[in-house]
């Protein structure tokens, strides 16, 4: 099947499972790369931990912070499913820098997260992120602003909101889903990310390196990774999750060599919190891309 013909195929399949999305592949030694709307920008959850943890770590790395210093961190006493870590301790902590970076990018922890952000604001992660060359992604206010004004009871509610709240251009009726108000990004900017992070680039190696070992320890792994995780590839990634918005990106690295940056970036119109569907979806639209590219490389 040519390209064209593919992407017509997998649009179609988004449509009927009840997604709109933005995906993007790229083999990292090539450069040569497939996608369907790559550039359409998304509120981006908690895929801003990338960056925030790989800011964090270039100032440690310049002795602007000390990774084994203890911080207080409040506990999150949240005793509704879904968040994890911090977000459910009933006491206060005491944990290093350097295992906050953890909790936030390996186990997704909004609470950890908010204490990283306690010491680098959103302005100066965009700021950093500039002084890289990564454009496409912006980082406005922290992850407790995603959930406080939803009523955790009232599910359904805040989905059929979440999907009948969309404005032109992109905005929302919802801050937190509004991509000139909300930690924003595309595809396209996270592959760019993700390129400079797997390969040589502004960001020190040393930093660069030890994000790939955060992402590699993600311990979130129902979405993408069942496509492309095997005992001859390893998948590092960071998901994202906010009412119908559904993240997730990653590199995946072969036995033999290649490397394929890929950033699913979708939001659901049918209101349910659960959809495993949805996740498969996700998973095969980006798993035809990536062997779409590989296939015509190796011809």
């Amino acid at each position: 099947m040519n390209r064209e013909a593919l992407i017509q195929e997998l649009r179609a399949e988004l449509d009927d499972g009840g997604l709109r999305g933005s995906f993007l592949v790229r083999d990292l030694h090539t450069g040569c790369e497939l996608g369907i709307e790559p550039d359409v920008q998304f509120p981006i959850a908690s895929l801003i931990k990338i960056p925030l943890a790989t800011v964090t770590l270039d100032r440690i790395r310049r002795g602007e912070l000390d990774g084994s210093m203890p911080m207080q961190v409040a506990p999150g006493r949240m005793t509704t499913p879904g968040p994890t870590g911090l977000s459910r301790f009933r006491h206060p902590a005491r944990i290093a820098i350097e295992d906050l970076l953890y909790l936030s990018t390996s186990i997704s922890d909004n609470i950890a997260a908010d204490a990283l952000f306690d010491m680098t604001p959103p302005a100066g992660i965009t700021a950093t992120l500039r002084k890289w060359k990564v454009h496409g992604i912006t980082a406005r206010h922290l992850m407790r602003d995603l959930t406080q004004t939803f009523d955790t009871a009232e599910v359904h509610l805040a989905h059929s909101l979440a999907i009948g709240g969309s404005i032109a251009g992109h905005g929302h009726q919802l801050a937190q889903l509004d991509v000139t108000r909300a930690n924003s990004g595309s595809a396209r900017a996270f592959v760019d990310l993700l390129q400079a992070l797997w390969t040589p680039s502004e960001i020190d190696r040393h930093v660069s390196e030890r994000v790939r070992d955060l992402m590699g320890h993600n311990l979130i792994r129902h979405r993408l990774a069942p496509d492309f995780s095997s005992d001859a590839s390893r998948w590092s990634s960071k998901t994202g999750t906010l009412l119908n918005l559904r993240h997730e990106v990653g590199v995946v690295e072969h036995s033999d060599g290649q490397s394929f940056a890929i950033a699913a970036l979708t939001e659901s119109r049918i209101p349910a919190a659960t959809q495993p569907e949805a996740d498969v979806l996700m998973a095969r639209i980006a798993r035809a891309l990536r062997d779409q590219l590989r296939h015509a490389e190796i011809r």
